[in-house]
């Protein structure tokens, strides 16, 4: 068993470790409008996420800041108080994955895919018609969260979710569950890879 102290690591050190041993974790694509430009629709992907909450409905999205700068995600949620979070799937990998590239604010990042927006019921952000799922969400409260120098490197965005769209094919009306057989999430690994859900199984909690 090896043992790594906290203090003795880099930043680079944390994220392997990190991203290497808490997984799977689902992906969040985003979708906000320009802080600056509401034509424009900036689109990014992030897997530091997850629900912290279903009653109040909270999803939770920590953005890392680079050298310091607030990404365009975090910083239109700010401005705007509205973002659309849609889940992975194997189908929109592809192109979700390409929203990934450093692109000027003012240039939309779905411009490098096929994908179709949508206008959403309740915010003024317009969703991905290809998405499975989507969650229309505004600003819940905004966390920054600082290194050991006082600087902060991340942007915890707690949303809360206003309105689901759910795709016929994964959602059971009758009981309002997903089928996550027909959802087909994909999940992030460390490095370049991923995951997908081969073989579920199920384990009953004690009573």
């Amino acid at each position: 068993m090896h043992t790594l102290l906290s203090t003795e690591l880099t930043a680079k050190d944390h994220y392997k470790l990190l991203s290497g041993s808490v997984v799977p974790r689902p992906i969040a694509f985003v979708t906000t409008l320009c802080s600056e430009n509401q034509q424009v629709v900036n689109a990014a992907p992030f897997s530091f996420f997850t629900i912290i909450s279903s009653s109040p409905p909270i999803l939770a999205i920590s953005v890392s800041r680079r050298d310091g700068e607030m990404k365009d995600t975090a910083r239109n949620a700010l401005k705007h108080k509205e973002l659309v979070v849609h889940l992975t799937d194997e189908q929109n990998l592809e192109d979700i994955n390409a929203t990934a590239a450093s692109l000027p604010p003012f240039e939309s990042e779905l411009n490098l895919t096929k994908f179709h927006v949508k206008p959403s019921e309740i915010v003024k952000v317009p969703g991905i018609l290809e998405a499975k799922i989507r969650f229309e969400c505004t600003l819940h409260e905004h966390i920054p969260i600082r290194d050991d120098q006082g600087v902060v490197a991340n942007d915890l965005i707690l949303a809360r979710v206003v309105c689901y769209h759910v795709s016929e094919a994964v959602y059971e009306l009758e009981t309002g569950y997903i089928k996550t057989d027909q959802l087909n999430p994909v999940a992030r690994l460390a490095g370049h890879d991923y995951a997908q859900i081969q073989k579920p199984f199920e384990l009953k909690r004690p009573t």
